[in-house]
């Protein structure tokens, strides 16, 4: 019994460990052309407004191609999307820098953000069929935790790279590095095709109304809720990742340098936050009440910092304590995901649900600029603070037994 639960367990980290590196390079990817913006301008004769037309071409296409790339994962295999997903990405980021104008980068960008649109769609699929239950959260929590360190690396790594090579070399490089990182996985990759999964999720039969049946799914009341979840979150992450250290700036006179010590804090103890909150989720089938307890203590925190004057040094403290309970909460949203996922629909369900973050990430930056520029900072905090705590009604909406909606296809393969 021990030799069978230490097999268990080493495989599982062999699982995590594979998936979250694709993850973390995922997300590094998305934070690789801003830092090199002041140096693409002069390169290609534009200003940062037409260089910003590419992260928005990227998150765009990749927020719509998300539900398409779950429905690929759930016909084809999650693997398969998701070494093809880190090509592409890795492809058109080195291709960028052999563009030789603005115009050759746009397309690039594109292609850059279907790769990104397969990796919560495939990774979610991988980790939900082949991870032992009793690990599953902590799973979600290391995968999400491999992301904001492939964030955090980005800018440190291309900037030292265009110092040596140039931005264009940076590009070339990182792009190799991404290709290198696509054959690594591929090699060691068969332990993420599972037999199980394979016969517990057939493929439909032709006779099958298929795209009704999946319609009928993402339209339930459990998966809007949890993609409202989603755009809620989006909304505070934004609002408190993006625009802290300025509204803090204009509300109180703290200096930027001081905010950005706050944004620091902030993450850095959301990512201790998302590592006990594994733990915890593991422990208790109640996760709609770790996601209540977790965001309205981030609320309240939130909504203290931009409605007290408080001195620099708490508004630090305050502001990790909701990292660290916002962070807390996210392996346990992962599985009220998981439950109000039906079986063979993991692909679509997390690709749908998890287009709800771009499209909130897409809407809440221009609304937090102009309250910022209407002289409002207080009303960037107000208004963080009230979508933590609308997201936990989303939460509770999940909770209990979830009644999760049978697909036709899964039936008719049951008989």
């Amino acid at each position: 019994m021990t030799d069978i639960t230490a097999g268990a367990l080493r495989r599982d980290v062999k699982i995590i460990t594979l998936v979250s590196t694709a993850h973390g390079f995922s997300h590094f990817f998305q934070l690789v052309l801003p830092p090199l913006f002041p140096f693409m301008t002069r390169s290609f004769g534009i200003g940062f407004g037409e260089a910003g037309v590419l992260m928005l071409l990227f998150y765009a296409t990749s927020g719509l191609a998300q539900t398409p790339a779950g429905f690929l994962v759930d016909r084809f295999g999650a693997r398969n999307v998701l070494l093809s997903g880190l090509a592409l990405g890795a492809t058109s980021m080195g291709l960028v820098g052999l563009a030789s104008s603005f115009w050759m980068a746009m397309p690039l960008a594109v292609l850059a953000g279907l790769g990104n649109s397969v990796f919560h769609p495939a990774d979610y699929s991988i980790l939900t069929h082949t991870v032992s239950h009793p690990r599953m959260a902590r799973a979600y929590g290391v995968h999400t935790l491999a992301g904001n360190i492939g964030w955090a690396a980005a800018p440190v790594t291309v900037l030292s790279l265009q110092h040596f090579l140039g931005w264009r070399g940076a590009l070339m490089a990182v792009g190799c590095l991404g290709l290198a990182v696509v054959l690594l996985l591929a090699s060691r990759s068969s332990i993420l095709l599972e037999e199980r999964h394979r016969r517990a999720a057939p493929r439909p039969s032709a006779g099958a109304a298929m795209p009704a049946s999946y319609l009928a799914l993402l339209a339930s009341r459990p998966i809007l809720l949890c993609f409202a979840y989603f755009v809620l979150l989006s909304v505070a992450l934004i609002g408190n990742q993006t625009f802290m250290p300025a509204a803090l700036n204009r509300l109180y006179g703290i200096s930027l340098e001081s905010g950005n010590m706050a944004l620091t804090a902030y993450l850095l103890a959301g990512s201790a936050g998302i590592l006990t909150g594994g733990i915890l989720a593991d422990r208790t089938r109640r996760h709609e009440w770790i996601v209540a307890l977790g965001l309205l203590v981030a609320a309240v925190l939130v909504l203290t910092v931009g409605s007290v004057a408080l001195p620099d040094a708490m508004i630090v403290v305050c502001v990790a304590l909701a990292g660290f309970t916002t962070g807390m909460t996210t392996p346990s949203r992962d599985m009220l995901v998981r439950g109000a996922t039906p079986p063979g629909a993991t692909g679509k369900v997390f690709g749908f649900v998890y287009s709800g973050l771009d499209l909130g990430s897409a809407v809440t930056p221009p609304v937090l600029g102009f309250l910022l520029d209407q002289g409002q900072p207080r009303l960037v905090f107000v208004l963080s603070a009230a979508a933590l705590a609308l997201t936990v009604l989303t939460a509770f909406g999940l909770s209990g037994k979830v009644r999760r909606p049978a697909l036709r296809a899964d039936a008719a393969a049951a008989e």
